[in-house]
């Protein structure tokens, strides 16, 4: 059977699912301390959440990126991601898949919540044929995941910086079994239906 070329993979368990952000320390630091987003956490801007860890990697540079220094995994119920991704938009207009442009603009527009698939990525932070899920959460959707929807919240800078050095000294094989182990979420179909057109990828490079 061919792989799916769109795909969610993550930590989750019954009730939860855990996503990655990065945040400058004024944020990350009180975020772990009290389990939950301090009040400087805006809660009218759109926030992305990322499953997968390798992505964030990139997105965040191991945690050496400017403001992006604290690496942290938000678990969440699942519920709430369900919701959002039930009734999030696609973040790009895609032919075949949404009616016309003008009316993908609004529903983007009406959306809670928005998509983007990005090629995910292998230890070396280089792209992969399968693409991973980004979930654009905003408005009152950032609040409910901020104050209602978090379980817990954890410090991950270390984890990132121990993987980014076995790297760097050439020791995949110790990198790897540090990773997260994330497994595909098992998310009916139908409700991925409406951000992605179902398509397999030919072949999965090899970690090198």
């Amino acid at each position: 059977m061919a792989e799916l070329k769109y795909q969610i993979r993550a930590r989750h368990t019954d009730s939860t699912v855990t996503v990655y952000q990065a945040y400058a320390p004024e944020i990350g630091v009180p975020a772990v301390r009290e389990g939950r987003f301090p009040a400087t956490w805006k809660r009218d801007r759109m926030t992305w959440i990322k499953p997968s860890f390798l992505w964030m990697m990139y997105r965040c540079g191991w945690g050496t990126k400017e403001g992006q220094e604290t690496v942290l995994a938000v678990e969440i119920s699942r519920e709430g991601f369900e919701w959002a991704l039930k009734h999030a938009c696609l973040s790009h207009y895609e032919h075949g898949l949404h009616v016309d442009r003008p009316t993908w603009k609004r529903q983007l527009k009406r959306a809670p919540a928005r998509v983007q698939w990005d090629p995910e990525r292998d230890l070396h932070l280089q792209p992969l044929p399968h693409r991973s899920l980004q979930l654009g959460l905003a408005g009152e959707v950032a609040r409910l995941y901020a104050d209602e929807w978090t379980v817990s919240i954890t410090d991950i800078t270390p984890l990132a910086q121990t993987i980014h050095a076995h790297v760097q000294d050439q020791d995949l094989d110790a990198a790897r079994r540090l990773l997260p182990r994330e497994r595909l979420y098992p998310v009916n179909e139908e409700v991925l239906a409406h951000l992605h057109q179902r398509a397999p990828i030919e072949m999965v490079s090899k970690e090198r």
